[in-house]
């Protein structure tokens, strides 16, 4: 057995060490590598992504599944992951869909076409008792936290995490699952009802689900949309736009930064009322300098938001509320994953889809 790269976190939260032999286990399952048993993947090590056609290929372990990824998404984590927002190494990516071929433990859901829950808990400890899993101090997290992603033609989950696709959910809206579970965690957290003056800061991948998650509460909603196609979609959804040289100080209820920047944060700030909330979504890289002072003065409700709930997101595409499928701006092979990196990056730029299998 040749030699391979494997994520070295457990030690010193960075880098990758480099091993001779496996006989053990890794992340919550095998991993093994030679010249004849590797796949294709996107790599991340030191901030920089590689295309490679060696990365250790992966088996499940104990009640575990073999998955063979379809589609992938890119999203706001995945660009803010090369920029350092997390000291990440290996096979990047949590946004999927795609189908299992093994599952030792429960070999019936073979050939399920599923999606994945990206928190993998440890199930024991008094924050998992508590039905506080996505934050259990163990967990790994597909793609971000010690356990490899989905950029790649294989990833081990968890069956427990392995959500079965509904039939009349085609894999472009399937992959849409994260991105829009996390906007509807929103709606779990705080109470908006009809009464309520929303603004969301942002319009882009994770804005417009945002968006359309809130239109059922019957809210006042308006979203601050910089770029064309941004306001196109918005529209259709019936969305009132508002640019953000006219949002007024002090005249929303509930604010949702989406925006992925530092600047959308002090935005935030300005236009919730006293006494408002303010609902951070965006992940960066670094610190950023905040008047705590007018926080405490303003008495204003700080609420992080990030995962969300994976049933209630497929239940709204099968049902046809929610179509996410005219955000993908750009498709690519994974062997030009560099290529849909650097088009995912632009300004104004949605969604853009790995095509895997």
């Amino acid at each position: 057995m040749g030699g391979f790269d494997i994520c070295d976190t457990a030690s010193d939260g960075r880098g990758c060490a480099r091993l001779e032999l496996l006989v053990g286990r890794a992340y919550g399952r095998v991993i093994i590598q030679d010249h004849n048993y590797s796949m294709k993947a996107v790599w991340l090590e030191d901030n920089k992504l590689s295309y490679r056609t060696d990365a250790p290929m992966i088996e499940p372990g104990p009640q575990e599944a073999l998955v063979k990824i379809s589609l992938a998404g890119i999203c706001a984590t995945d660009l803010e992951l090369i920029k350092g927002y997390y000291p990440y190494c290996g096979i990047a990516g949590h946004e999927f869909v795609g189908s299992i071929v093994q599952a030792p433990d429960q070999p019936e859901r073979v050939g399920e076409r599923v999606v994945g829950e990206i928190n993998i808990s440890c199930g024991v400890c008094p924050t998992c008792l508590a039905g506080r899993r996505s934050h259990c101090p163990r967990r790994t997290v597909m793609g971000i936290v010690n356990r490899q992603g989905a950029f790649a033609e294989y990833v081990c989950l968890p069956l427990a995490n392995l959500i079965r696709v509904p039939d009349t959910v085609s894999d472009d809206a399937a992959v849409f699952v994260e991105p829009l579970a996390a906007a509807l965690e929103i709606r779990k957290q705080i109470p908006i009802t009809a009464a309520d003056r929303v603004l969301v800061l942002g319009a882009g991948r994770l804005g417009q689900l945002i968006a359309r998650s809130l239109i059922p509460t019957g809210c006042h909603l308006k979203v601050a949309a910089r770029y064309e196609k941004q306001q196109r979609l918005l529209a259709q959804n019936n969305v009132h736009i508002i640019v953000e040289q006219a949002i007024s100080e002090n005249a929303f209820d509930i604010v949702i930064e989406a925006t992925g920047s530092p600047e959308g944060f002090f935005l935030a700030q300005k236009a919730v009322r006293p006494r408002g909330t303010l609902v951070l979504k965006s992940t960066y890289r670094g610190d950023i300098q905040v008047n705590l002072s007018s926080i405490v003065v303003d008495e204003l409700t700080l609420v992080g938001s990030r995962c969300g709930p994976f049933m209630p997101a497929l239940a709204l595409l099968e049902s046809g509320r929610v179509d996410p499928t005219g955000l993908i701006d750009a498709r690519y092979p994974l062997d030009k994953a560099l290529e849909a990196f650097d088009h995912a990056a632009q300004a104004g730029i949605l969604k853009v889809i790995l095509e895997v299998a």
